[in-house]
């Protein structure tokens, strides 16, 4: 308990005000963080796809599988580079800053997507993936320190600021890839989403007095000495991220060291602090980073097997808006829209359980989460197996069913995931765990792209075609059957994570 105690003292509350229950520093973030979700879920809509088409088009069969590991390559990256984010967040830049370096950063990268040469391509790719580092884990720290400890705000805060990420990823497919991609190329559906950037770093510059304290530099780094440091640090760094993302069984090693390095830092932060209960919190952390590597290898196939899927063998509905007809690149908008939906639900919905206590615990919400990732996938298994038309297709209906399962699943771990971290790390370490978090959801991006090469790649013995239905069909039937054994091992072992947590909720 001495840990809590701690924690308590240190924390300073944000400026006063609030809007609807919370301080209102927390709709700063969730605009910024809407403008830069529209840019990376904008790009991300049609990065596998152009990708296929602009670069790997002659190897033929092989597009699809080949577009798809470098699809899980960036998307790992772009995770992978949180811890160093978080690090410098904490030691040199302080939030705020490492927020406004990080998005003018990606926008540069965004714009670079523009190029019709793949080695300019991923040099794009690359300074995404830097700016990123210093933009996403650091915009989701400060979302914690708007709390005290014991705070029932909490876990709704970050579900309310989880309907920002999901609010710029709504809109971004519809209109950088289905409207402005479509129809005058996906060229000019980053230079869209880079613009999207750009908006959000004016969002958070405008309004940045709500955040007061919350996120300033360390008082020994305020200045331009330590912003150009790590500037031209970025620069520097975009040159081994270029070389990882066309190395890929590299880039899958380097992951796995991280990982590893990962564990070994906070227990020996946890043995260092002195306090068991420390030492426990973080173990209890590190069992459930690997409940979230699974998850998300589940539910990152959404911007690529499910995306190839979508735009092969998925029947889109025969209607016209304004003139205007919804393309494949739609469906990735789907998961947003059902976030938007029960998002208020869910948030709601565990402060009633919490006061009747009915609440789940943490590694049973964990649970849950990973039951609906692999139910998603066994709802297109039987559509296949089932309702294939004469056209070989199934209906849009079975894919939005399985992305409505998947954001059920979503709901219980991701924004609890979030609160999870900021509840268990150290105070001066809670932006490295928050970037440890990111890694984990690293690896998960990588094992995404490999598992999405199989879908997609070939007939499995079938003997028909690259992508064919019954190749989705074996793949994700494998999925749901190892989501579903994981989830029961999460069920099964609660009790002893919780006990580690040391009551923490």
């Amino acid at each position: 308990m001495s840990g809590t105690t701690q924690t308590q003292h240190d924390f300073v509350p944000p400026p006063p005000g609030e809007f609807l229950g919370h301080p209102k520093a927390l709709w700063n973030l969730f605009g910024s963080e809407f403008w830069e979700r529209f840019m990376y879920y904008g790009m991300r809509a049609m990065l596998a796809v152009h990708v296929a088409a602009a670069f790997f088009a002659h190897l033929g069969a092989d597009a699809d599988a080949e577009a798809s590991k470098t699809y899980g390559g960036y998307t790992a990256m772009v995770y992978m580079t949180g811890i160093l984010g978080g690090y410098v967040a904490d030691r040199i830049l302080g939030y705020q800053r490492s927020i406004m370096l990080g998005g003018v950063v990606m926008a540069i990268g965004c714009f670079m997507l523009m190029s019709p040469t793949l080695p300019m391509f991923l040099l794009g790719l690359a300074t995404i993936v830097v700016g990123n580092g210093l933009f996403k884990p650091n915009i989701s720290t400060m979302v914690g320190k708007l709390y005290a400890p014991g705070d029932a705000r909490r876990d709704s805060g970050f579900t309310i600021f989880y309907m920002g990420i999901n609010a710029g990823a709504l809109v971004a497919p519809i209109v950088c890839a289905s409207l402005i991609g479509q129809k005058y190329g996906y060229r000019w559906g980053f230079f869209t989403a880079a613009m999207g950037m750009i908006l959000g770093l004016i969002v958070f510059q405008v309004v940045k007095g709500w955040l007061g304290h919350v996120g300033k530099a360390p008082e020994n780094k305020r200045g331009f000495g330590p912003m150009l440091q790590v500037a031209a640090a970025c620069a520097v760094l975009v040159v081994p991220v270029y070389f990882l993302l066309s190395k890929s069984d590299v880039l899958g090693g380097l992951l796995i060291a991280m990982m590893l390095g990962l564990v070994a830092y906070f227990i020996y932060s946890g043995v260092r602090s002195g306090e068991k209960t420390q030492l426990h919190r973080y173990i209890a952390m590190l069992i459930l980073f690997a409940a979230n590597i699974l998850f998300w290898a589940l539910f990152e196939q959404a911007g690529s097997s499910l995306n190839f899927l979508a735009r092969d063998h998925v029947r889109m509905p025969d209607v016209s808006i304004f003139g205007w007809t919804p393309t494949f690149e739609v469906f990735q908008s789907v998961n947003p829209i059902f976030i938007i939906l029960l998002a208020p639900f869910f948030a709601s919905l565990w402060l009633k359980l919490d006061k009747g206590g009915w609440n789940p615990s943490i590694p049973r919400k964990f649970g849950y989460g990973l039951i609906g990732a692999a139910v998603g996938f066994y709802v297109l298994v039987f559509a296949i197996q089932n309702f294939v038309d004469d056209g070989g297709k199934i209906s849009w209906v079975w894919l939005t069913l399985t992305y409505l399962i998947h954001t059920m699943g979503e709901l219980c771990l991701s924004p609890i995931g979030l609160a999870m971290v900021t509840k268990l790390a150290r105070p001066h370490e809670t932006g490295l765990a928050m970037g440890g978090w990111f890694l984990s959801i690293a690896m998960a991006n990588f094992v995404a792209g490999r598992i999405a090469a199989i879908a997609s790649g070939g007939g499995a013995g079938h003997g028909e075609a690259a992508g064919s239905l019954a190749q989705y069909a074996d793949t994700f039937q494998q999925l749901f059957f190892i989501g579903i054994v994981i989830a029961a091992v999460y069920f099964l072992a609660a009790p002893l994570i919780n006990r580690l947590m040391h009551g923490v909720k």
